[in-house]
């Protein structure tokens, strides 16, 4: 061959020196090269190409003045450099033309967006004149001392001069705190609406995302948007997913970061406007003790309102709202059916209330009935309470009778011991949330509790297991939840009340499980055992003698349960007669069996 041709460092031409093919034997190759036009090969590099042809010549001895000499060429021309760039231009032309496109509005979020696809423009929620909040402090019942500080923003809201000139500054902002369900947020949005002004919604969780900064810039974005817009309220909920307590061990690791520096600029924030700005920052959580104590000083959030779950009262007139839209049975009184819904629903938030309204009209829907009737609330509330009812799952007639007695007997220690929580309902029909059913109690409502009444409630716990003992011989698994609400209400007698003799007046903050440190020594942790256990063997040994002294009244009480299923207050009346103590009672407790 004369030489060869590496062109464009990827394929390598074969060029033979002229009239090598004119004798007989080449015309095989002469005609391939006539088909070919030429010959070439493809290289992965030209380097190893080179060292390649270099130890092969080489090797068969080749001199250097004979080897093959390599020219390199570029044959390519423009159209083929531009073909190369095409995927590069086609990259960075979308980055372009989706940055120049986010500057575009949404109609539930607002302003214009920041930044490369928008990631600092802040996702709040925007209700204002087109889309106004039409939530009222009037759609909301059970909170009647929460409204009442509340509604002092509103005025403000709407009447700042007022208050600017006697020398008052606006509030900056306000943490509601309280139970998942108990209106929160419902609360935020009556406020905006009853003051008429703009309101944006957005969750603490979306100030955060995976690029470092977009938490600060969204936050920025927010308040920026928020002082466009005032007067007007904004609502951060479950401020806690940015809110929380800085550590102290700041850069080590790195993982918190991003929410503290996020947080900071909420601080930030918070300082930089003014209350002439007419801005009001309300945040919800359920979690209020973990969040920062800078976020907590006045100047920031100036109240701090605490939204508990409705008393009996409050839970009457959330029923009451809720009622309005359903079509109830003519024969029943609105007054009578909310103040009997309200003892049948003790700890519910108005969360339940709406779901147990809702749960109840469609049970009526699916009965094809014209109106919803009191049954199917009382359904609906065994519903939320307990779950669905399992068909499929029964429990067999041992078992069955098992928890018939272990029911019977909580409910003659609640009946006949002064401070214990006599029975309202009990029902041994598998659930959903419990494997054998569940259970009302009606407890008083105190606030203080001594040490005889927390013992009657030890010995209503144990109730359960002394009937289980008496009656089979023998105990069973059903008394795990029971137990373990004995050994806390113990320990915390002995070791966090201060109702010990032996321990004395001391009381032990309660520590983790998985605490290696305990704030006493070992000796006292052994002192505070043998408490613990000697005061549940007597209150066990009392509960067994009542249970003994009636326990034909159980025996009654089970096997009406076994024949009925599900027996309510009038049904132990029958058999235990009037309660020796019965009073008002104002609130009810369930337990799952």
């Amino acid at each position: 061959m004369q030489y060869l041709e590496v062109c464009d460092g990827s394929y390598v031409y074969i060029h033979f020196k002229p009239g090598l093919f004119e004798n007989k034997d080449s015309k095989g190759i002469k005609d391939l090269i006539k088909r070919k036009k030429h010959l070439c090969f493809t290289i992965g590099s030209v380097e190893s190409f080179e060292k390649k042809l270099e130890d092969a010549q080489n090797e068969l001895g080749i001199p250097s003045w004979k080897k093959i000499p390599v020219i390199y060429s570029n044959n390519k021309n423009s159209s083929n450099k531009f073909m190369d760039l095409l995927p590069t231009i086609l990259f960075f032309g979308c980055i372009w033309w989706a940055s120049k496109n986010s500057g575009g509005r949404s109609p539930t979020t607002m302003g214009p967006q920041g930044g490369i696809f928008g990631l600092s423009r802040s996702n709040a929620r925007m209700y204002n004149q087109e889309n106004k909040v039409k939530v009222k402090f009037k759609d909301i019942a059970g909170m009647n001392e929460v409204k009442e500080e509340i509604m002092e923003f509103v005025k403000i809201l709407k009447n700042p001069a007022s208050f600017e000139l006697l020398g008052a500054k606006m509030p900056k902002g306000a943490i509601l705190s309280g139970p998942p369900g108990t209106g929160k947020t419902l609360l935020a949005k009556a406020t905006a609406g009853e003051a008429d002004v703009p309101f944006l919604s957005v969750s603490g969780s979306e100030f955060v995302e995976m690029f470092v900064g977009v938490g600060s810039s969204r936050v920025r974005d927010l308040f920026a948007n928020a002082k466009k817009l005032a007067p007007c309220i904004i609502f951060i909920d479950e401020i806690d997913a940015i809110g929380r307590t800085r550590s102290r061990m700041t850069g080590i690791g790195g993982g918190n970061d991003e929410r503290e520096n996020t947080l900071n600029q909420l601080l930030v924030e918070m300082d930089g406007f003014d209350s002439s700005d007419h801005v009001i920052v309300l945040a919800g959580t359920n979690r209020p003790d973990v969040l920062d104590p800078a976020l907590m000083r006045p100047g920031r959030f100036d109240r701090h309102v605490t939204i508990d779950k409705p008393d009996i009262q409050g839970r009457k007139e959330i029923f009451k709202v809720h009622l309005k839209p359903i079509t109830i049975d003519p024969n029943e009184n609105i007054d009578d059916l909310s103040n009997k819904l309200a003892s049948l629903t003790p700890g519910f938030s108005g969360a339940d209330i709406h779901s147990a309204c809702n749960e109840a009209a469609l049970i009526a829907a699916r009965e094809q009935k014209l109106s919803v009737q009191k049954i199917d609330f009382e359904k609906a509330i065994e519903r939320v309470i307990g779950g669905l009812e399992k068909k499929s799952k029964l429990l067999n007639p041992h078992e069955k009778k098992i928890v018939a007695y272990h029911e019977a007997g909580h409910a003659v220690v609640g009946w006949f011991l002064e401070y214990a929580s006599p029975l309202l309902k009990v029902s041994i029909i598998p659930r959903g949330s419990s494997a054998l059913g569940y259970a009302q109690y009606i407890p008083k409502e105190h606030y203080l509790y001594s040490k005889e009444q927390l013992i009657d409630i030890i010995c209503m716990s144990l109730g359960g297991r002394c009937s289980e003992q008496l009656f089979f011989g023998r105990i069973t698994t059903g008394a795990y939840d029971d137990l373990q609400k004995v050994t806390q209400m113990a320990y915390s007698i002995v070791a966090q009340y201060g109702m010990n003799k032996s321990i004395g007046n001391i009381s032990f903050k309660e520590e983790n499980e998985s605490s290696f440190f305990k704030p006493y020594s070992e000796k006292t942790a052994q002192m505070i055992d043998k408490e613990v256990r000697e005061l549940v063997e007597a209150c066990y040994k009392r509960t067994y003698d009542l249970l003994t002294d009636k326990k034909e009244d159980i025996d009654k009480l089970a096997k009406l349960l076994l024949e009925k299923e599900v027996i309510g207050k009038e049904d132990v009346e029958k058999i235990l007669g009037k309660r020796q103590w019965d009073e008002n009672d104002s609130k009810l407790e369930e337990k799952s069996i």
